[in-house]
């Protein structure tokens, strides 16, 4: 299609739109210049831009359902997008699709205490919900690293988890009742303020939809009370077999910390640089492990932790003795990301699951691979769940680096299958995966996910082409890329 063809088309379209779209919605909620729209043309993926035919600030449920209803009838596509600080390019626009920006949909409707639950609209903070609800001695477990930032919304879409999603879940483990709006701009209610409602479980169903489902408007969300005691330690190690192991043991042992982290040398070195936390520089591995409950409880526990942690060969242990010492490790460990920034003009980070047995295995494969490809990997885990970031560092202005960089995160999510895990724990899939789509998942599974999305959007309007590939675009890329039938990593052991 011709640059004129196009133009012509999205004049066509702008004009058919707008006018229904202003029947409800402020001229001022309608972003249509293109310098503005700039803005919206990509998420915290920005390898991957595009920019929409226009975006939208609704500020009500009904003026959603209007911008849903003027789609569906003009067969116009709609990507929903909240702060913005995905990973994958899930909430990037389509061409001449419409982007609904939920970033006023920022309010905390209700706090229920006696209950334990808040609801709220899909734009309010991750960390917001947490500082509303601390006069109650209550809190929202999900906390992703850009907690500061991201919103409930992209939390549901995506089924954002954190360093404490091991003992306390991911965000569907904490989200009890959504409403959203369909397609074709109906409002719906999923779930319940009760701990169970009957039917299919399609609260659970929306979680790490990716948009590709309904709009969420409202999400009523689990809150837990605050520990009476928790305790933080960071453990050093000269060995990544060691801290692998290590990890391992502690859950082997019928431990579950409320996080466990694992961060390898390069990772502590941009850590240190940017927060000077007392991390130690000459460990190969550093693990940090958060427990918490009752305080004769965290005792017990802290003293096994630290037992299996010596067996492992721990170097040197640091055990936090005031609430600041133990915000200044984790402060650093949320750091993490922007650290490395500093490392490279560009900063590729993963999101693969994979056994914790394969720990060690996996961290020292991605290493191999790092050299082969010629680029520097640091690998920064939520160990505890086995949920690994590693991040390619490179300069996307260099063509060939930036073509290095993309096949090696293939590589590594193609480990990730090989020993029994999956390509996404808390990302989600996007654009960026959606031809290890392919490698994971079979024809018949995917077929079933494609009469899913057909249930719920018939027109496939919403957020069209992202996490789920179409047969056709999965037989292609496999008879491009599947190494000839065999393993990819053969000489690594299966779980």
């Amino acid at each position: 299609m011709s640059a004129s063809t196009t133009r012509n088309d999205r004049d066509q379209l702008l004009s058919d739109l707008c006018p229904e779209l202003c029947k409800k919605i402020p001229e001022h909620a309608i972003i249509t210049n293109p310098e503005e729209l700039s803005a919206y043309e990509c998420d915290a993926f920005t390898t991957m831009r595009q920019q929409p035919l226009l975006t939208v600030l609704p500020e009500t449920i009904e003026q959603v359902q209007h911008v849903m209803r003027c789609c569906f009838t003009l067969e116009i596509p709609v990507v929903a997008r909240g702060a913005g600080t995905g990973l994958t390019a899930g909430s990037m626009p389509v061409e001449n699709g419409v982007l609904l920006a939920m970033t006023k949909f920022d309010q905390i409707h209700e706090i229920d205490a006696a209950n334990r639950t808040a609801l709220v609209d899909p734009g309010v903070r991750n960390l917001a919900i947490s500082e509303a609800t601390a006069p109650y001695n209550l809190y929202f477990a999900p906390d992703p690293s850009s907690q500061l930032a991201c919103s409930v919304g992209g939390n549901v879409a995506e089924n954002a988890g954190g360093v404490h999603c091991l003992k306390y879940g991911l965000t569907v483990h904490n989200v009890l009742e959504l409403e959203i709006i369909t397609a074709d701009g109906t409002m719906i209610t999923l779930g319940s303020a009760a701990l169970d409602s009957a039917g299919y479980d399609l609260t659970a169903l929306m979680c790490g939809s990716e948009g590709l489902l309904g709009i969420v408007v409202k999400v009523r969300v689990k809150l837990l009370p605050k520990p009476d005691c928790a305790s933080v330690l960071l453990a050093a190690f000269a060995t990544i077999e060691d801290a692998g192991t290590a990890i391992a043991a502690i859950i082997g042992a019928g431990l579950i910390p409320a996080g466990l982290e694992m961060i390898d040398q390069t990772g502590i070195c941009a850590i240190e640089e940017l927060m000077h936390a007392g991390y130690p520089t000459d460990a190969a591995a550093v693990i940090i492990c958060e427990l918490d409950g009752g305080k004769e409880e965290v005792a017990d526990e802290l003293s096994s932790v630290i037992d299996i942690l010596k067996r492992f060969n721990a170097s040197a242990i640091e055990i936090a003795q005031t609430p600041e010492d133990s915000k200044r490790i984790w402060a650093a460990r949320k750091a993490a990301f922007p650290a490395l920034a500093r490392l490279a003009p560009d900063n590729y980070i993963m999101d693969g699951t994979i056994p914790r047995r394969a720990l060690a295995q996996v961290w020292k494969q991605i290493n191999v691979l790092a050299d082969q490809y010629n680029l520097q990997v640091v690998n920064v885990f939520h160990a505890g769940d086995g949920n690994m970031h590693p991040s390619i560092l490179f300069d996307s202005s260099d063509d060939d680096q930036h073509k290095r960089a993309f096949e090696l995160g293939t590589r590594i999510l193609e480990l990730c299958i090989e020993v029994g895990g999956t390509i996404s724990g808390e990302h989600g899939i996007g654009l960026e995966k959606i031809n290890q789509m392919c490698l994971q998942f079979s024809e018949k599974e995917l077929t079933q996910f494609h009469a899913l999305k057909q249930a719920f959007d018939a027109k496939t309007l919403l957020n069209p082409g992202k996490q789920i590939p179409t047969l056709a675009r999965c037989a292609e890329f496999n008879a491009m890329h599947v190494h000839h039938g065999d393993m990819p990593f053969p000489h690594l052991e299966r779980f």
